[in-house]
């Protein structure tokens, strides 16, 4: 592991999936549940544990790597609030001292090289970081514990976004050689 404050990651799994139409954590790529991928590349990566973010009533306990001992499993009470409500539930429950790593759970093409470049890159400079590809910015972002702390404070129907810019972060680009940066799942035809 980089040497340095731990990264945990964060990883909302509480939204509806409606545009997809069905259980879309569980749909099939390459073999093994969507979720299996994401949650890989990031127990692969340096990350010193995972924060399953789900709605009431989803466990994923079909998802082989929702059993990894580094998994814990938290419930959002009101997943209707939208993502950032998941991303307060998964920071509340992290512990002190450790920076977040924020994938929300429909990204199963990230790289584990690319969580690993953030995670070098947050060490380096103990800032908050987010992967590009091709000068755009997409996912993961890593936040640190100082500023993580100050978004709990926030509306849960608020999202990261206008939240990191409300508490004047600027987020240092990481420049990756990794599409799946930008790619999430929406509907069936993403999975290809």
């Amino acid at each position: 592991m980089t040497p340095g404050v731990p990264v945990a990651a964060l990883v909302p799994a509480a939204g509806a999936a409606r545009r997809f139409g069905s259980a879309k954590l569980l749909a099939d790529l390459r073999g093994e549940p969507l979720l299996q991928h994401t949650l890989r590349g990031l127990l692969d990566a340096p990350v010193s544990e995972v924060v399953l973010v789900v709605a009431p009533g989803h466990t994923f306990d079909t998802v082989p790597a929702t059993r990894d001992q580094r998994v814990t499993v938290v419930v959002n009470p009101v997943p209707d609030l939208g993502m950032f409500s998941s991303v307060l539930v998964g920071l509340a429950s992290l512990p002190r001292d450790c920076a977040a790593l924020v994938l929300p759970a429909d990204m199963p093409f990230v790289h584990v090289d690319t969580v690993a470049s953030l995670v070098a890159a947050h060490a380096q400079h103990r800032d908050a970081v987010v992967a590009s590809y091709h000068g755009r910015r997409g996912h993961p972002l890593i936040i640190p514990e100082d500023i993580w702390s100050k978004l709990l404070d926030v509306a849960p129907e608020s999202n990261l976004k206008a939240a990191l810019a409300d508490a004047g972060v600027v987020l240092r680009e990481v420049s990756v050689d990794d599409p799946g940066v930008l790619r999430d799942v929406d509907v069936p035809g993403d999975l290809g």
